[in-house]
């Protein structure tokens, strides 16, 4: 899709979360569908993001260069077009600001404790307003390197919604073969983490393809972008339908998304890149996530 015409970030930003945040997307609906609890939907968000923005960055910082901007030492031949970087760079740090708003308006509307049909509308408004920002983006990148966007582009299209009829038959079984009640890990009650795990396997693919392939650029709007699938989109849809009680840790996870942010924001607009000793913090950080919402 890239070389068909649509720039890098705004393929991360506004293509990939499609493919890798229909899952959630799908999961609203089946669990809408099938009378289960907004508080799961809302918990399978909050994991997805948390994981995303701290261990699939993290990892991929520790065994990889995360340069958004190319490093000073390098040889000018390496470093390419540095218009393209530089707008890269700047369309990144749009795509975190945009996130960390998302979720501070996800927070402000939850504060009475529920999610309701108004606070629904809310979001999934800001989820189509910003689209269409993406979608007028592309084409005035398109006029300004005088190019048309290609009719193959269909084609991807169509395969991404044949994966998708493939994620919602898989995630409807899935949901139909939990248990419903019982103790351990795999139980209902937990379908929000379980799945949250789940579908940010599609998210650590690209992380680690584009990543290894020196795109770090894609990496991290891949990642931030689904969480703007996430929040405000798939939480938003599913307060439309039905009220959504709010979880007990969630003020824990909306402050993880921001916090991780945060850090990604300011390491990329002072240093053009996340140090490796920066992922082996925040992947520490998902892990004491995890054993603070999940296992104590």
């Amino acid at each position: 899709m890239e070389r068909k015409g649509i720039e890098g970030t705004v393929l991360g930003t506004l293509i990939m979360p499609y493919s890798s945040g229909f899952s959630n997307l799908i999961f609203a609906l089946v669990l809408g569908r099938a009378g289960g609890s907004g508080s799961l939907v809302l918990e399978n968000c909050l994991v997805n993001n948390v994981t995303n923005l701290t261990l699939l960055v993290g990892l991929p910082a520790i065994f990889w260069s995360m340069h958004v901007l190319p490093p000073q030492n390098q040889p000018k031949k390496g470093r390419g077009d540095a218009k393209i970087y530089r707008l890269n760079y700047l369309s990144l740090l749009l795509t975190l600001i945009a996130l960390m708003f998302f979720t501070g308006v996800l927070w402000a509307l939850a504060r009475d404790g529920k999610l309701d049909f108004g606070d629904g509308l809310v979001l999934v408004g800001l989820f189509l307003f910003w689209q269409i920002l993406h979608v007028f983006e592309v084409l005035k990148n398109n006029v300004r390197q005088r190019r048309t966007l290609s009719w193959l582009i269909l084609i991807d299209w169509l395969l991404i919604v044949a994966g998708g009829y493939g994620v919602y038959v898989s995630i409807e079984r899935l949901v139909a073969w939990i248990p419903k009640a019982g103790s351990g890990l795999f139980v209902f009650a937990n379908l929000g983490w379980l799945s949250g795990f789940l579908m940010v396997l599609p998210n650590a693919l690209l992380a680690i393809y584009y990543a290894g392939a020196g795109r770090p650029d894609i990496v991290y709007s891949s990642q931030a972008g689904d969480g703007h699938i996430c929040i405000p989109m798939c939480i938003g849809l599913f307060a439309l339908f039905s009220n959504i009680t709010i979880p007990s840790f969630f003020i824990l996870g909306v402050l993880m998304i921001l916090a991780a942010g945060l850090v990604h924001f300011l390491f990329i607009a002072l240093w053009g890149r996340l140090p490796r000793f920066m992922g082996w913090v925040l992947t520490g950080v998902y892990g004491l996530f995890v054993y603070e919402g999940l296992i104590r």
